[in-house]
């Protein structure tokens, strides 16, 4: 591959890594039932509500969950897998791009979380202002995920160990479910 075509994918990537997270926060913040007057929460929907709500007239949310949002993270992520293989020089069949798009999308939710936790983490140790906007949407987005691992864990001296057995279970999970979903894309795109 030259080094236009890198480049290219690299701006792709890039594009499309900023898209695709600020669809999957709003859809996690609808979730976790966050302040819908946090300012980032305002940005979120300003920005993305151009193109929900004409697709949630087709594509209705089920309990608590914005399945349009699911489905527009997920076109973009087949747009974005469409162009880096046609800068590669090749493009699979379209059941093999839509299940690498599914794979994509559970890598990079699964991903989003391990930065969140990280964050978190760090939030901990510097005793971070309450106030700010960040702060409470970071706890709300990873309360749901630490607080059963929490329950369970005993308590080791006041030290919490649920972000590193989340990690890990995510770790895990980016390799057991994953990259076999993805190794299936590839398989089915290619006609191996």
């Amino acid at each position: 591959m030259n080094y236009f075509a890198n480049a290219g994918q690299l701006l792709i990537a890039f594009v499309f890594g900023i898209l695709v997270t600020l669809v999957v926060l709003r859809v996690l913040l609808q979730v976790v039932r966050a302040n819908f007057y946090n300012p980032i929460c305002q940005m979120l929907y300003k920005v993305t509500n151009p193109v929900l709500m004409p697709m949630r007239r087709v594509v209705p949310s089920w309990r608590n969950l914005d399945v349009a949002g699911i489905v527009l993270a997920w076109l973009l992520l087949f747009v974005e897998r469409t162009l880096s293989f046609a800068l590669a020089g090749g493009v699979p069949n379209i059941a093999g791009l839509a299940i690498i798009a599914l794979a994509d999308l559970i890598g990079f939710v699964l991903v989003l979380y391990i930065v969140l936790i990280i964050i978190r983490v760090v939030l901990g140790f510097v005793n971070a202002d309450a106030r700010q906007p960040a702060v409470p949407l970071v706890y709300q987005l990873t309360e749901p995920v630490l607080a059963p691992v929490k329950k369970r864990l005993p308590s080791l001296g006041g030290l919490d160990f649920s972000p590193m057995v989340v990690t890990l279970v995510i770790a895990l999970a980016r390799i057991l479910v994953v990259a076999p979903i993805f190794d299936l894309g590839l398989r089915i795109g290619m006609g191996l």
